[in-house]
């Protein structure tokens, strides 16, 4: 089979010449043969494909892992390619090895899974972000600037930029700047005096069930029911020093119960 004169014409003139083999890889039925001329031409264009890998460098991947995923992609292209469309190999394989790259730290270099919309708004607040430095001799831009220059909304930019915190995650002992260089750990979360209380208050329980009817009204509609004494004494019929007397009483019998089962 001829090869069409404008395949020659559009081929990437620093990329290799691969339209023949390609042609003749179309007509070779699988076996010995076709297999190491398939492996010619992936061996010919993986210095391209590599090259496309570096533009990937600063998204936190490892370059052989880059380098693995870009060779994966070439061979793929190769495999689907048709030169009978007449069109140049480094046109179809461009983009596909650059799609793969850019699923691959989309899936696997992020710390934290965020939503795609998400990780989109972060490239493109990142983007402006540098455009507006570099004009502005790197000066801080605000979240109105970047409104602007992409045409996002206020609420879009904030997503973008709180997007940008997750792309790594930071170490608990990484040290935190304006806290006297205090590990991150050291700063997270806060004392909950509730947890001291967890213990006496399974401890209580079983106290409290065994209590007479009446004990457990007025300890409830006291404590939990916000009720005076005196309101709670006419629900009973009884005086409200007898309320008083009563409270005393079972308040101190569960509290010496408490010490004794510590």
């Amino acid at each position: 089979m001829v090869e069409p004169r404008h395949h020659q014409r559009t081929r990437d003139a620093d990329g290799p010449d691969t339209a023949a083999p390609f042609f003749r890889l179309a007509e070779l039925p699988p076996g010995p043969e076709r297999d190491r001329l398939r492996q010619d031409v992936i061996a010919a264009w993986l210095p391209m494909a590599e090259r496309i890998s570096l533009r990937f460098r600063k998204s936190g991947e490892s370059p052989a892992d880059l380098r693995q995923v870009a060779a994966l992609a070439l061979v793929h292209a190769v495999d689907r390619f048709d030169p009978r469309l007449g069109f140049a190999f480094e046109s179809f394989a461009i983009p596909t090895i650059n799609g793969e790259l850019k699923r691959h730290v989309r899936d696997h270099v992020w710390s934290l899974h965020i939503p795609r919309r998400d990780q989109e708004l972060r490239a493109a607040v990142r983007t402006a972000r540098t455009r507006l430095e570099q004009r502005r001799a790197g000066s801080a831009v605000t979240a109105a600037e970047l409104a602007a220059e992409t045409g996002l909304t206020d609420e879009e930019v904030r997503r973008g930029l709180d997007a940008d915190g997750v792309h790594h995650m930071l170490s608990l002992d990484h040290p935190v700047a304006g806290a006297e260089e205090l590990p991150l750990a050291e700063t997270l979360g806060h004392v909950d005096r509730a947890l001291d209380l967890v213990v006496d208050r399974q401890t209580l329980k079983p106290l409290l069930d065994a209590l007479p009817e009446r004990e457990k009204y007025v300890l409830y509609w006291r404590f939990f029911g916000n009720l005076t004494q005196k309101q709670i004494g006419a629900r009973l019929g009884v005086s409200q020093m007898q309320i008083s007397r009563i409270l005393s009483r079972t308040c101190a019998r569960l509290r010496q119960q408490l010490l004794a089962a510590a």
